[in-house]
């Protein structure tokens, strides 16, 4: 058995004296695992870390083994992403749940999405409005997809402000307005078409709402706890936008007095 594709690498873990397992997500062979032999040489690491694009050939005897990768690197892109603690947690969190769905099923959607998000998750203020939409992208994927493109109860696309906890469906303010309290909040820049770019409290949204989703038909049927990486990336993402408002209140003053 035999296959070439290119893929993101999601992780790696020891195995042996100098192999490494090696986690991809590909794009036309899904999320795929393989032993790397001497993965953790000095010339093989540097190429076998989270987010690298990186060009694969799989061997295994029967289709059903873990096999064998050969990685060659297309993109490096881990350095860059590791001065950032919000792509770290970023690249964790998108790690994680890509692990939700079955290895070796292909989604090919998700893996070019998720070819954009590594080239600009570095960038804090477009990482939270990324992670939100990719994190609706696995909702979709996972079969809990939100419909979020018109009034559940009216039909219209205008004014979309709530989305139902029971359906999952969007609701416009009018027709929501009664039950305003057990709604959960639409953040305007999901809507499609919308051109819009989130503010720190749109983004909180967002991630309350897919949250709500994931809690009631991933986290909790399953079994499982939502992952630490993405209670990091929600850290990191508050304490970068608390920089920028305390550094937008010292030029502020610094205008003032001067």
């Amino acid at each position: 058995m035999e296959w070439r594709d290119e893929g993101i690498i999601l992780g790696t873990r020891k195995h042996g004296e100098t192999s490494a397992i090696l986690e991809v997500m590909t794009r036309a062979h899904g999320r795929h695992l393989g032993l790397v032999r001497g993965g953790r040489s000095r010339k093989q690491q540097p190429v076998l870390q989270p987010g690298n694009r990186v060009d694969l050939l799989w061997r295994a005897r029967l289709d059903e083994h873990l096999g064998t990768f050969q990685a060659e690197a297309i993109e490096m892109n881990a350095a860059r992403l590791m001065d950032s603690a919000v792509a770290v947690y970023g690249l964790q969190t998108m790690a994680q749940h890509l692990r939700l769905l079955p290895e070796r099923d292909a989604h090919g959607g998700l893996y070019e999405a998720l070819t954009v998000m590594i080239v600009h998750l570095d960038d804090a203020d477009a990482a939270g409005e990324l992670v939100a939409r990719f994190e609706l992208l696995i909702l979709d994927e996972l079969g809990f997809g939100l419909d979020l493109s018109r009034c559940a109860a009216t039909g219209t696309r205008q004014d979309l402000a709530y989305v139902s906890p029971k359906s999952g469906r969007a609701v416009s303010r009018e027709a929501g307005a009664p039950w305003r309290d057990k709604m959960l909040a639409l953040p305007a820049f999901l809507q499609r078409g919308s051109g819009l770019r989130p503010d720190p409290a749109a983004v909180e949204d967002a991630f309350r709402l897919t949250g709500f989703f994931f809690t009631r038909h991933v986290y909790e049927p399953r079994g499982i706890e939502e992952p630490d990486a993405r209670a990091g990336f929600l850290a990191a993402l508050r304490k970068h936008h608390a920089r920028g408002r305390a550094l937008a209140e010292e030029n502020v003053a610094r205008e003032i007095t001067t």
